[in-house]
């Protein structure tokens, strides 16, 4: 176990190096100090009374001879049937779940069916934080974004309950308790403290930052991990006393890959050390990428096509385009040196301009503050945007260099370079929190050093002085070709482990268990036509529809809203599982399936009749 840690903590911290993601300090909980800091803070918990101990029944592996943690068990989900769901979450439908609740519980360790045993453990009461909790969040941090706010909100309503702080286990921080033999603390109540012990590692100085009144804490998390960073953890804190607690925890929603979810035990993901070797030198498009796509407000989308579009149209064809051809025309009309600005002659574009640049700060940095980092770098893009329209409204190259250029235009062609070059610089600077390596390349075009990424200059426009010889230019980005796409998605779909699913999969062998023609025969499949079609709210995948099948018209909920819009689908032939048993999705109740195919770059297609057929056609 210790060796699969430390070769991932090596890994990922490689990883965020070469992305230029970088931390005071990046450490992990199986450092001494983490140790320490946990238990004693348990301990002190513990001497005060806090806890409520109990005896329950859970999960026992006879084979293993162990106790399971919720993730070393899986089974059918009770929500969408999935038969490969874990004890703690089903990864095909999302939804939270508990041990308990699986249908044919199994282990993941020896695929022995578990037991329950009795077991004691420590429970934290979240009940009597419960007031503490609804004044705090609900009453003081109604700035807190909605989904956030929502979801403590829903808990709360609910009343909380005792929870469980200590796990079965060898591995871990171990019980600082002298009856605690085999037993150690649960991973969500160590874990956030290692933010604590963290700094202890950083700091002789830690209770500066962790026990001051002007420290401003802030947790950036998914939104699965928000009941811990919002309820447990700041009610551990104020059991505890004398820590800050978080000002803000901006979470984010989930980020699929290609509409299906991440999951790391399936490895449908996108590894970043396998990404830094097939895009030598792209980082900052996968970090553009991400931070444009940022699930801030609902589930978002990673797809291979998207990441391709969004370089070539937004990072190639606005931002590089502009900076390429302000540098060109300025080496060819200037002489690589930056022009003289003559005040006297600006006109009513390049007063907007000016304009534009110094709205842009104000507006990007409110923005960064209120944690909407994708509306911020959409407000950097769209200043590359406005520069390219300004360049090319001015024309400076149609009448430079020409025996009848008057003084007055070759004046104009210096006042529309000159703030084209200073645009440039400050998009350098507003672009730096976002693609830290393409403002490097930009600096070194400039001939200027790192002081001047600092944000007080941002807005100004005298960046660049007058004479200042600059750098030939480079490309920003390269164009992403259609071939590198296709291998990146093949690449994901060979990789991944698939699961058990409802979809025939086109290029896919036969990997299911063997059935005779009776398993076959139970299947009523039949032609279907479809009358309407409209997205689910709150369901980014799901589309509803009215499907006629001859006989009668269904309503069919179906996860194909990320590859078809409702309107195009209508009248179209389907083959329909039609005796499937009901089932509720998103409180819709869903009377059958339809049948799609999967083709090698992720995209499903109807499986329909050749020809028109009439609507209730038995498929045989």
């Amino acid at each position: 176990m210790q060796g699969v840690v430390d070769k991932y903590h090596a890994q990922i911290k490689k990883s965020f190096e070469q992305m230029f993601i970088s931390f005071d300090i990046y450490s992990r909980t199986t450092s001494k100090v983490h140790h320490e800091t946990a238990a004693g803070f348990f301990k002190k918990l513990y001497d005060e009374n806090i806890f409520e101990e109990k005896e329950t029944e859970q999960y026992y592996d006879e084979a293993a001879k162990t106790f399971l943690a919720d993730r070393y068990i899986t089974g059918t989900c009770p929500i969408c049937g999935n038969p490969n769901a874990f004890g703690d979450q089903c990864e095909r439908c999302g939804s939270s779940l508990s041990p308990d609740m699986l249908i044919n519980p199994r282990s993941t360790l020896s695929d022995a069916v578990p037991v329950k045993r009795k077991t004691k453990h420590w429970y934290f009461p979240l009940q009597h934080y419960e007031l503490f909790l609804k004044e705090w969040i609900l009453n003081g941090h109604t700035e807190w974004k909605n989904n956030v706010y929502g979801q403590c909100k829903s808990w709360l309503d609910n009343g909380l309950q005792p929870r469980a702080m200590t796990r079965d286990s060898n591995w871990g921080i171990k019980v600082p308790l002298p009856d605690a033999e085999g037993k150690v603390l649960y991973v969500w109540f160590d874990a956030p403290i290692g933010y604590i012990s963290a700094t202890k590692e950083l700091t002789p100085r830690w209770a500066d930052y962790w026990q001051q009144t002007d420290t401003k804490l802030v947790h950036f998390i998914g939104k699965d991990n928000i009941v811990f960073h919002c309820i447990i953890f700041p009610a551990m804190l104020k059991a505890h006393g004398h820590y800050v607690l978080p000002d803000n925890v901006p979470a984010n929603e989930f980020l699929n890959i290609e509409g299906e979810k991440v999951s790391t035990s399936r490895n449908w993901a996108v590894w970043v050390h396998d990404y830094l070797e097939d895009f030598p030198g792209c980082e900052d498009v996968l970090r553009y990428v991400l931070c444009a796509n940022a699930p801030e407000t609902k589930d978002n989308d990673f797809t291979w096509k998207d990441f391709q579009d969004r370089n070539n149209s937004e990072l190639v064809s606005i931002f590089g385009n502009f900076v390429n051809r302000t540098f060109v025309l300025m080496h060819k009309l200037c002489k690589g040196k930056v022009p003289v600005w003559h005040e006297k002659i600006k006109d009513e574009a390049d007063a907007e301009l000016i304009r534009q640049i110094d709205q842009t700060r104000i507006t990007v940095a409110e923005l960064l503050e209120t944690y909407k980092f994708r509306d911020a770098l959409y407000t950097v893009i769209d200043l590359a945007r406005k520069g390219n329209k300004y360049l090319q409204d001015k024309e400076p190259w149609k009448k430079a260099g020409k025996e009848t250029t008057s003084m007055e235009d070759q004046e104009k062609i210096d006042n529309c370079l000159y703030l084209c070059l200073q645009l440039t610089a400050n998009l350098t600077i507003l672009i730096n929190p976002f693609l830290p390596s393409t403002a490097k390349k930009l600096l070194s075009m400039m001939k200027v050093v790192d002081r001047m990424l600092e944000w007080e200059n941002a807005g100004k426009i005298d960046l660049l002085k007058t004479g200042y010889s600059l750098r030939a230019p480079e490309l920003l980005f390269r164009k992403i070709e259609d071939e590198e796409i296709v291998k990146q998605m093949e690449k994901l779909h060979k990789n991944a482990v698939k699961p058990n699913t409802v979809e025939i999969v086109a290029h896919t062998p036969v990997n299911k268990t063997e059935i005779q023609f009776p398993d076959f025969d139970k299947l009523d499949l039949r032609t279907g036509i479809i009358l309407e079609a409209e997205k689910v709210a709150k369901a980014d995948k799901l589309l509803k529809l009215q499907v006629d099948l001859g006989f009668e018209k269904r309503t069919i909920v179906s996860g194909i809203a990320l590859h078809f819009k409702p309107e195009d689908i209508v009248g179209r032939q389907v083959v329909v599982v039609v005796n499937l048993a009901p089932r509720k999705m998103k409180g819709i109740e869903s009377n059958g399936m339809i049948l799609m195919a999967e083709d090698k770059l992720g995209k499903l297609h109807f499986v329909s009749p050749e020809g028109k057929m009439e609507a209730g056609s038995i498929v045989s």
